[in-house]
């Protein structure tokens, strides 16, 4: 049993790596990188990449599930079930269209928003009573389909603000494992971040 099961959402391959939609991904990397974590990247268990270890004083199991987007939660859920956690030991950090790039929302509960990571999950633990870290990547600003943005590179021109907002995304799990949900949401919830 682990103290927190940090999930990053995201698609596997090389093909949507620095993509929106894996967000998840990148901010799950960066918190491993920070804390010397490394993933099991030879040995796939549960589908999923999987590093565990200790991040201040709490035991994390640090996830990026592999079965693509949409069917997230049968990962998520076999591991839950595997380390006898409870979807309240759960943290899942994933893209959001109705944020803009710069800001992140914590929040303890909810509903899938149209994202079909966050929609598997809920349906594969047939409960919506999980923390998530929603990280802005805002909506195209043309006539782009919302289905090709999100698969999309991040423009040159945002990545210093990209590198902001992974670094707080990753500061916000932190926070969360040692100051508890509600301290994250009041640090978090509201501030913009800058280049």
């Amino acid at each position: 049993m682990f103290d927190k099961i940090i999930v990053g959402l995201g698609n596997p391959g090389p093909k949507y790596e620095n993509t929106r939609h894996n967000i998840g991904f990148i901010v799950i990397n960066r918190l491993a990188e920070s804390h010397n974590l490394q993933f099991n990247t030879g040995k796939k268990s549960f589908k999923s990449e999987t590093a565990s270890g200790t991040i201040d004083h709490s035991k994390v199991l640090l996830v990026k599930p592999l079965t693509y987007m949409n069917k997230s939660g049968e990962a998520v859920a076999a591991i839950l079930n595997f380390y006898k956690n409870g979807p309240e030991d759960l943290v899942v950090v994933h893209d959001d269209l109705d944020l803009p790039l710069g800001r992140i929302r914590i929040v303890k509960q909810g509903g899938a928003g149209g994202h079909n990571g966050i929609r598997s999950i809920i349906s594969s633990l047939g409960t919506r009573l999980f923390p998530r870290i929603r990280i802005g990547i805002g909506r195209p600003q043309d006539a782009l389909p919302v289905e090709t943005y999100v698969l999309s590179p991040f423009g040159e021109y945002e990545l210093p603000l990209l590198r902001k907002v992974v670094d707080s995304g990753a500061e916000a799990v932190v926070t969360i494992l040692n100051e508890g949900i509600e301290k994250a949401m009041n640090q978090f919830n509201g501030k913009v971040i800058e280049a």
